[in-house]
């Protein structure tokens, strides 16, 4: 079956064509500052990348030229040989516990749903829209990045805030990277043979913990908006709630303003003072740049409550889960992470660590808790879902 996985921004459409169920790549790409002047797309196939600019209104001229482009280099013969796509949703509120056929009244939920996810769902469900207007007969399919997180207990989704904030206004714990959290959880049931218990490491710009028992998450660092958790490249992660009216009442900023820089301006990049990149942080580290040590050690800091917190939840971990950007590339952080937990007998086997492209086991044999960089594929995770939904659809 040939499946398009889709990942709709406000002025972009990233997209992956994948042949299932042999999870093979046929091409990819990504359409760019759609609505916006300079508008243009890329697209690897083969082994080639082809970029062409093109004047884009919406998501809608991005859809037509995709499929037109799949038919000229006759990857299909017209638009019927799709046999579904499958969307990047970030947020399914605490409705979706997994991935659905997009009918009228899900497409409705998700927009019901934008309060929630003001900064993605309105991408998102204008890139639905879009492949339903251009592919009105080809299934669809929603992938929410907060659906593996909905087997969390409400001891671990509830805020103590006034119980009328959750039963009103459904502030709770939703938790983000679900897709990738999912796909790590599925494919170390594959290598294993069976379900241990994880602790997730999603490392990226954006970052997050999932604590996974029996294959399902027990806990997530993010919370009710991708803000929460540890430190990340801009992001702030957890601060005290009363530093945003103090700062609005000495800049004059409204709340907006105020959670922007907690968005955009914070994290590693405020801490830093150099970038919000981890490669120049690293670069600075080495060279014993002082901001970027206290940066650095904050970060690891941060990172290793997190875990310690979740091997208490799991009542001891068997594996810890480096992946994504900086979990999978950067045998620095995973070195200082694994070290602050010599004590309990977690060794790094520093050959395996410091190996590019690594994948695969990267603790000592004698290790208390087995260490594992596994890269991560949300594109693949949203194709088998759409995979697996049509077919039991048939």
């Amino acid at each position: 079956m040939e499946i398009l996985s889709v990942n709709a921004g406000s002025s972009s459409l990233k997209f992956t064509l994948f042949e299932l169920p042999f999870e093979k790549v046929v091409v990819s790409g990504t359409f760019e500052k759609i609505g916006i002047e300079g508008s243009f797309y890329t697209i690897k196939y083969n082994g080639e990348k082809i970029r062409k600019e093109v004047k884009l209104k919406d998501h809608t001229d991005a859809v037509k030229i995709l499929m037109n482009e799949l038919i000229d280099m006759k990857i299909l013969d017209s638009y019927d040989d799709l046999d579904a796509v499958g969307h990047r949703v970030v947020h399914g509120g605490d409705t979706y516990f997994d991935s659905i056929i997009i009918t009228k009244e899900v497409e409705e939920k998700i927009e019901e749903l934008i309060p929630l996810g003001p900064l993605h769902n309105p991408a998102n469900l204008t890139g639905i829209r879009s492949f339903k207007k251009i592919l009105p007969k080809i299934p669809q399919v929603a992938v929410f990045d907060t659906a593996f997180h909905q087997t969390m207990s409400d001891e671990e989704y509830l805020y103590a805030v006034p119980m009328e904030w959750y039963e009103k206004f459904a502030v709770r714990k939703y938790g983000f990277h679900g897709t990738s959290h999912k796909y790590i959880a599925t494919k170390m049931r594959e290598i294993i043979g069976e379900d241990k218990k994880i602790i997730s490491c999603h490392l990226g710009n954006g970052a997050s913990l999932c604590a996974i028992k029996d294959g399902k998450c027990v806990d997530t660092s993010m919370g009710f908006a991708p803000l929460a958790g540890f430190i990340m490249g801009t992001r702030s992660g957890d601060v005290d709630p009363s530093i945003i009216p103090y700062v609005m009442s000495k800049t004059g900023e409204t709340v907006d303003d105020v959670l922007n820089d907690l968005n955009k301006k914070s994290g590693m990049l405020a801490l830093s003072g150099v970038s919000s990149d981890m490669r120049d942080i690293e670069e600075a580290y080495l060279n014993k740049d002082p901001r970027c040590i206290r940066a650095m050690n904050m970060y690891i800091k941060h990172i290793a409550n997190y875990l310690s917190m979740y091997n208490t939840l799991l009542e001891g971990t068997d594996y810890i889960v480096f992946t994504a950007g900086i979990g999978e590339n950067s045998n620095l952080v995973r070195k200082l992470l694994i070290d602050k937990f010599k004590f309990m007998g977690v060794k790094l086997d520093e050959e395996k660590n410091n190996q590019r492209g690594i994948s695969g086991e990267i603790s000592t044999e004698d290790s208390t808790i087995k260490v594992v960089v596994l890269p991560t594929d949300e594109e693949l995770m949203i194709a088998k879902d759409t995979y697996n939904l049509v077919n039991k659809e048939k």
